[in-house]
């Protein structure tokens, strides 16, 4: 009757019992009092580089952020070329934290183009940077006043978005030295978020441009966006990408199997 149990005794003193099937194996050896302990998912080589990949993606929405936050050609403001009526006219360009006027040369400007400009010709310029954060004085350009709560709320909207970048890529970082795909999911919510907040920040930043040019009439200015707002506008769309990568490769199966059927199932 013996013959047909296995008693073994563990390191910790717990006695496991195993039955003995008919083909002589072990059928139920039992470990640390019977119980099997639950290991960590790992990803496999395959995931490991997917996820790799949306990194870069999202890396690229990482470096366009910072150029875009860091520069200050978010708007360009200019003047009529003939508004003083000389052999100069003036156009400004600021972004989130610094303002430049620069005296440009009409002879210099495209004759086609009404207004001086753009802000890349060469000429005499003159920055300084915004006293919204210090002093909470606004700032007068060619007479009109900026909104400091507008112009604050952008900043603060663009660096929360690199915060939330910042996170992001320490999740996937973690992830990738580990080797589990628990922080994919985090990860995901950090870049999605990120890009939302980046774009919001153009928009606010926008109302801001039409409440400066609506404080004064005295001055006609022609606006437009530059380039450091379609930085951050394409990095927003980036991030948002990755994001939503970084979720698919978190999930346990793949989206495509589970709504494409497979060949075999139609017989």
């Amino acid at each position: 009757m013996w013959s047909n149990f296995l008693v073994q005794q563990d390191e910790d003193g717990r006695i496991g019992v195993a039955g003995a099937g008919p083909g002589g194996g072990l059928a139920g050896l039992a470990t640390k009092g019977g119980r099997g302990q639950r290991r960590t998912p790992r990803m496999s080589d395959s995931q490991e580089g997917k996820i790799k990949l949306a990194f870069l993606v999202a890396i690229v929405g990482v470096t366009l952020t910072v150029l875009g936050v860091g520069t200050e050609f978010w708007v360009e403001l200019a003047q009529p070329k003939h508004f003083s009526n000389n052999q100069t006219c003036q156009t400004a360009h600021y972004g989130l934290w610094k303002g430049c006027t620069r005296t440009l040369w009409v002879a210099d400007i495209d004759p086609e183009r009404g207004s001086c400009g753009p802000a890349e010709l060469p000429g005499e310029s003159n920055c300084t940077h915004f006293k919204f954060f210090t002093s909470g004085t606004n700032a007068v350009i060619f007479k009109k006043t900026t909104n400091k709560s507008l112009n604050i709320g952008a900043a603060v909207l663009a660096l929360l978005s690199l915060t939330m970048m910042v996170m992001g890529s320490i999740c996937i970082i973690m992830s990738l030295s580990k080797g589990v795909p628990f922080f994919l999911k985090p990860a995901s919510f950090c870049f999605i978020l990120s890009g939302v907040l980046g774009l919001l920040s153009i928009v606010v930043f926008h109302q801001s441009v039409l409440a400066l040019l609506a404080s004064d009439h005295s001055i006609p200015l022609h606006h437009q966006l530059s380039w450091s707002v379609a930085c951050v506008g394409a990095a927003g769309a980036i991030l948002i990408l990755g994001g939503v990568l970084f979720l698919l490769l978190s999930l346990p199966y793949c989206p495509w199997e589970k709504c494409l059927p497979h060949k075999d199932s139609a017989t």
